[in-house]
This record gives C-alpha cells, structure tokens and sequence, in this order.
C-alpha cells in the first residue's frame, strides 16, 4: 500500500452506506481524514458502532445540506444519481466527488487493470484474473471493484507483485480523476443506464474515463467489431490494441476459421471453450489481449478457458432436471446481453424475462425469440416483453408474478432437451434490490423444484 498525504486533516464525506462506503471511510480514517458518513435510510446499528468506534462521525435517516458546510471532499457510492438533493447541491456548490475506485489507485501499489463496457465486464474480469494466476509462482491476480469486492480493501494488501484486475461501471468511472490503470479494456458500449447519465453521450463520456489518463506505455485494448468503438478508440493516448470475433484486425486476440489467434499465434479451438455463446468468445478475446501482453503462456490461457463454467448470474449453468439444462442469466439487464444468451443456445429455450420499466419496448428482441419454446413474463415490464413475443410467433407466453412463480411454469412448458433460461432483458429493481438477489432467488425455486419432481 501507498502512502499519501492527499486525505490528511481532509474532512471528507462518504455518501452511501454500502460496502464500497464502509470501506472507503475506514481507508479514509488510516489516512488522516476525519470521516463523516451519510445515508439516507437508517443503518444497522453494529454497523453503526463499528464505525463510530474507529473515530468516524455517522449520520443517517436522511441527507441535511448542513453537511456540505463542514466537508472538503465528497466520496459518493457509485449508485447515488448526481440528482439526490445532497450531491445536486455539491456539484452546484464546486465540490470534488469522487468514487471509491479512485480513492483505491491512490493507495495502490500492484498494477491495475481496468475492465468496463456494457456487457462482459465481470466475466472478461474473472477471466484475466484466472489466466494470470494460472501457474503463477509470485504473486497473485486480484479482482476488484463492481464484480463485488471493494477495491479499497484490495488495494490496502496488493503489493507491487500483484495485480489488481478491476471491473468498473459507469457509474464509478464518472468519479475518475487521476484513476490509470496500465491496460483498460473497453468490451463493448450499447445503450444502458440513460436514467442515471440522462444521454447516451454522457454514459459513453464516463465510460471513456477509463483511459483518460492513460499514456503510450499503457494499452487501451479495445473490441474492434463496431466502427463506433473504433473511433471511441481515438479518444486515447495509450497503446491500441484491438480484438475482434469478426477478424476485423489481426493486431491482438481475433477468431479465425474457428481457432483463436492472438496476432499471428494459434491458441485454441473456439470450440473449446466452456462457457456457450458468441459473447463469451469476445470475452474471451478480451481476456486472451490483456495476459498475452503481460506475458502469460498459451497452455495457462487454454487450461482456463476450457475449465472455467461462467461467473454466477452471466450465463451460469446452474442444474439439468430430466434432461433440460438450466442457466442463470439475472445479469442481463439490457437488451443487448439477453440478445446474446439466447445466441448461445442452438435447443429450444423456454425464456423467464421481464423487471424494471425504462420506457423501452422490445421489438429488437423479436429475431431472438424465434427459438423460443415459450416464455414466462414478469415484472413491469411483463407485458411489453409478452406484446414482442406474440409479434414473434411464440405459442406459449405466461405472465406471473416474479421469478420464483415463473420456474414451475417455465418448467411445464419445456421439453427433455430444452434449455431453460433467465436472462430478464431488464435491471431487477422493480421487484429485487441485485440482480444478484433475483438470480439467486431463481437458483432457490429451481433447487425447490428438483426436490419436489424427486419425490
């Protein structure tokens, strides 16, 4: 770990209670800061106490603008809109928000790899950090940041034979100020949370934060299958190195008559990998760009690639009951990731879709949904999803209440053979708090269901 004298004597604010918030203020506080944290809603009190005990000021149940009169620096959880009436008021006002990525690099001595984009992050993340730990004898690969692990807390151990492999949302790379990592790596951009940044332009300005810093001894690799994301490449003063399902270049990781190269280097069969879909090569182009220019070895990369089974919720294969496989795709909370599950799959899909209603429609869907056996809906959305469903030809379409009422529905409408899939195509906080909660709840009625067909 780093030291700084940035935060010393500093009077900070931490907006947000959660696990990055906690973090950060006991980061914070070893640095020199005299803390205060806020939320809005009422926090346990073990947590509470377990702050205070460490010298840090709490203050919660809402979010008094006194607060800003006494602060030097804001640190804001990611998820907090820059329109809650607290940060409306800092940013009027002229006051530094950053993020808890941002207050980790500072105190990092590992080398940081960044990993964002729409779709992929978490899985392109934990495959890198697979890769390089593969047959690695010093050291260790971290991963970090909005797969789950705060990256405050990785950064206090990382030393400089680590790596801490980082995945970063939108949301916390819009508090990015000198945040620069050695390899960003920029998956794809499609059309996601314009609630939160209010334009398209905005979401892909703070998404660009990941290489703002960056200079020509950093690399800035790329997906090279859209014109779009090639000028977004433009933006850079890093190293571009790009990769590519299509072959569109041959300068880093592409596909090729079926094998993975990587420049002019045969690595593997794309056949070979484990985990289905096309949008799982991609990651894995991705993946194989980022270690080979760390230096991994082609057999570490194979060995991951063909044993690793899916992150929870991307894809995840979950059981086969009566021989229907079973996946968890709660982490498809756009379009674009539903999009490229059901690509995955060549059997008949029985689909559980539908959550937060973001004034979209789903005709977009309408070519996916031609493989579908049927589909069980819910959520807001429900019906929207069920209106491109019928526009598809589907024959069996069910509306219900949430995931766990749509598993024994989904259940009776498959065959043996079949793939039964949730890949909600919408975020989850209609009805759950995570995706995480509503994959793990599918996980639950599906364990449920097997229990009860065995009896």
């Amino acid at each position: 770990m780093k030291t700084t004298t940035t935060y010393k004597n500093k009077k900070v604010l931490v907006v947000g209670l959660g696990k990055s918030g906690i973090n950060s203020a006991k980061l914070l506080c070893k640095l020199g800061s005299k803390v205060t944290v806020n939320d809005l809603k009422k926090a346990p009190q073990n947590i509470v106490d377990n702050l205070q005990a460490e010298g840090i000021k709490v203050i919660t149940g809402g979010h008094p603008l006194s607060l800003l009169d006494d602060t030097d620096l804001i640190v804001k959880n990611p998820g907090i809109p820059y329109s809650n009436v607290l940060i409306a008021e800092a940013v009027r006002r002229g006051f530094t928000i950053i993020t808890e990525p941002e207050l980790a690099y500072e105190i990092l001595d590992a080398q940081m790899i960044g990993v964002t984009g729409t779709n992929g992050k978490t899985t392109t993340t934990t495959l890198i950090s697979l890769m390089l730990n593969q047959g690695r004898k010093d050291g260790e690969a971290y991963v970090a940041g909005n797969i789950g692990i705060p990256a405050t807390l990785v950064a206090q151990k990382a030393t400089k034979k680590d790596v801490m492999v980082t995945e970063l949302s939108s949301f916390q790379l819009l508090g990015a100020t000198k945040l620069r990592p050695h390899v960003a790596v920029l998956t794809n951009i499609y059309e996601a949370h314009t609630d939160y940044h209010g334009t398209r332009a905005n979401y892909i300005k703070a998404k660009m934060n990941i290489t703002k810093n960056q200079t020509k001894a950093d690399y800035f690799v790329v997906n090279w299958d859209s014109e779009e994301w090639r000028k977004l490449s433009t933006q850079s003063n890093a190293t571009i190195v790009p990769f590519s399902r299509k072959g569109t270049s041959k300068a880093g990781a592409y596909e090729k008559d079926g094998w993975l190269y990587f420049r002019e280097e045969k690595i593997m069969l794309a056949s070979e990998i484990k985990i289905p879909g096309e949008h799982n090569i991609e990651n894995a182009l991705a993946a194989i760009t980022v270690v080979k220019l760390m230096g991994q070895e082609n057999k570490n990369i194979v060995e991951v690639l063909k044993t690793f089974s899916g992150v929870r919720h991307r894809t995840q294969y979950v059981t086969t009951i009566n021989q229907r496989k079973i996946y968890n795709d709660s982490k498809a909370t756009n379009m674009e990731a539903t999009e490229k599950a059901l690509a995955g799959f060549n059997n008949p899909v029985v689909l559980l879709a539908g959550g937060l209603d973001r004034g979209f429609t789903f005709e977009r869907l309408i070519p996916y949904f031609k493989n579908l056996r049927g589909i069980v809906v819910f959520g807001e959305t429900g019906d929207l999803v069920a209106q491109a469903a019928k526009q598809a030809g589907v024959k069996q379409i069910v509306k219900t209440e949430n995931v766990k009422t749509a598993v024994p529905i989904a259940y009776d409408m498959s065959k043996e053979n079949d793939v039964i899939l949730l890949s909600p195509a919408c975020a989850s906080w209609d009805q759950y708090p995570t995706f995480e909660v509503r994959g793990d709840m599918f996980i639950q009625a599906i364990e449920d269901l097997k229990k009860e067909l065995e009896m």
